[in-house]
């Protein structure tokens, strides 16, 4: 008998929902993280805190937030159980028609009609509400939209954080039916990517993470998994401990479903096939990884007469053409590491190095250099703006060898080449430095074409065949049964938002497509042409049905709803 029905390798957003859908199905699930677990106290005060701030268990650090560089992009993620809840910015929405009808995928399903209710159910889990506060860089923000005629684009950002009548204000459970964990008001402090340390952030801890081990799920942090291996009734998974691979667990599973994040689970699925040990996934793995086509820049004001960290991480939006999307992104006071990102903001020139440009910059700016460069007082003094767009933009990864394992690069993908720049970002960019008296700055990698991204997806494409896909509608890993893909990486197309509302949408679908335990299960076999299945009601769900984020009704065939209502 295998230890789990199910191990769950990650406990990001599709690793959380996996983990309490199956054991409310009557699964024994174990989640598998690489980082550590934290209580709320134990985040770092600001980012300067590297140990409990930083992701590089080679150097001792066993933070939140991981970096890695690939050839083409620098990807910031999260690590830690919870995943990148625990650092990402809170900002929960869904994307416009151009995802449902991507050409990467719109031939295999209806999507819009596939997930339109598990975006409903993911919203009422997350506690998404609109943020009540408008912060400076917000009117700074609708004050260049409005100069550039789409000031009716500007909204306030919807997001996963609980707001009480007054900030720290204590209230028991106020989305589960009191089955959840007691939580504090919002304090506006813009801590949300350090950590936040009020209990105010709707971590996965905070509701899916807590609700399955309530249920019965098995967390174990520290657990990197390194090898998947199928053995007789299902696969062997290795997983040495996180700062000491010396000490490897060895556990069983009758299935195993991957929810890494994009990094993780490709560099681990390029791996395993590279290496032999699963050498039926589609071809199609790195294939339309995407960047979200981000830009990361900012403004840094001149003066302290603003305090641009109040508020939580994301605030308002703005769109200043139809496949640009632009937020206003600040952190808490004192955390201002990710200021040494950022010098002068160069545009690329036909036929010259960017590099040669960013130069030429800072000797024409070498007045502000002193003040640009300085990271002291830059999450209080610093704009900094988020840009995403919907555009078709794509790269390629592979698995690769290295001094210290195995890894990821990256080249150029299908459809249009990655963007370096974004032109709408810098002209907006420097509006708004115009507006505040700043100096509009983007990173160092920008020098050498090597954009940055929060939001890492794709590369394990949804198809209808190995040939278009690596992982079928229902997300089963086509040439291996028993092997499922459920996080960011099956995002097919840019999204131009942020992608977290969607992987826990796409999550909350095809676990709803699961049989309970023991019961025949509807999906066609692996391999065989897509049709829509009927979501399965849980057998032992765990939120009360008269509860806000109760499960919304499910209606067998012939039958009535079953299981939860609202």
């Amino acid at each position: 008998m295998p230890d789990y029905d199910v191990l769950v390798i990650g406990s990001g957003f599709g690793g959380a929902v996996s983990a309490l859908r199956l054991t409310e199905k009557g699964y024994r699930v174990g989640v598998l993280e690489a980082g550590r677990r934290f209580a709320d106290h134990e985040f770092a005060r600001t980012s300067w805190r590297l140990r409990d701030y930083l992701f590089a268990p080679a150097v001792g650090c066993y933070g939140i937030q991981r970096i890695d560089l690939l050839r083409d992009v620098l990807v910031l993620s999260g690590a830690g159980v919870g995943g990148g809840s625990l650092v990402y910015a809170n900002t929960l929405y869904r994307p416009g028609e151009h995802f449902f009808t991507a050409p990467a995928w719109s031939g295999t399903a209806d999507w819009k009609a596939e997930l339109g209710r598990w975006y409903d159910q993911a919203e009422r889990m997350l506690g998404v509400v609109e943020n009540p506060l408008t912060t400076p860089a917000d009117r700074v923000l609708r004050a260049v939209a409005d100069d550039l005629g789409v000031g009716s684009t500007y909204h306030r950002s919807r997001v996963g954080v609980f707001f009480a009548e007054r900030p720290g204000q204590r209230v028991a459970d106020p989305f589960f039916g009191g089955v959840g964990p007691e939580r504090a008001g919002c304090a506006h402090c813009g801590e949300c990517m350090t950590g936040c340390r009020h209990n105010a952030k709707n971590t996965l801890t905070k509701n899916y993470l807590h609700l399955a081990e309530r249920a019965g799920a098995t967390g174990r942090p520290q657990t990197p998994v390194t090898d998947v291996r199928p053995v007789a009734g299902g696969d062997e998974v290795r997983a040495p401990r996180t700062g000491r691979p010396w000490r490897t667990e060895v556990l069983t599973a009758g299935q195993v479903v991957f929810s890494a994040a994009a990094m993780g689970t490709q560099r681990l699925l390029h791996s395993l096939r590279d290496r032999g040990v699963l050498p039926g996934i589609s071809a199609r793995l790195g294939v339309l990884s995407r960047t979200n086509a981000e830009a990361v820049l900012a403004v840094k004001a001149r003066t302290d007469d603003v305090d641009y960290s109040r508020g939580v991480a994301i605030t308002s939006s703005v769109h200043p053409d139809p496949r640009t999307h632009v937020e206003p992104v600040r952190y808490g006071r004192g955390s201002n590491i990710m200021g040494l990102l950022m010098t002068v903001l160069a545009d690329p020139e036909p036929g010259r190095a960017r590099w040669r440009s960013g130069v030429d910059r800072l000797v024409e700016q070498r007045r502000d250099l002193p003040r640009l460069l300085n990271p002291r007082r830059w999450s209080e003094r610093s704009v900094a703006l988020l840009f995403m767009q919907n555009t078709d933009t794509s790269l390629t990864t592979r698995g690769r060898r290295g001094p210290f394992g195995r890894g990821l690069t990256s080249g150029p993908g299908e459809g249009e080449r990655n963007e370096v720049w974004n032109p709408v970002g810098h002209e907006l960019t420097r509006r708004v430095a115009e507006k505040i008296g700043g100096i509009p700055g983007g990173a160092w990698t920008d020098f050498f074409d090597v954009p940055l991204t929060g939001h890492f997806i794709g590369g394990c494409g949804i198809g209808a065949s190995p040939e278009s896909g690596v992982v079928d509608a229902y997300h089963r890993v086509f040439g291996h049964e028993g092997l499922h893909v459920v996080d960011g990486s099956t995002i097919p197309a840019n999204l131009g938002v942020n992608p977290s509302l969607t992987i826990t949408a796409m999550a909350e679908r095809a676990m709803s497509l699961w049989p309970n335990k023991g019961e025949p299960d509807p999906r066609p076999p692996l391999g065989e042409v897509y049709r829509p299945v009927r979501p399965i009601a849980p057998r032992h769900p765990v939120v009360p049905p008269t509860a806000p984020a109760a499960l919304l009704p499910i209606t067998p065939v012939g039958g009535t709803p079953r299981g939860v209502t609202q």
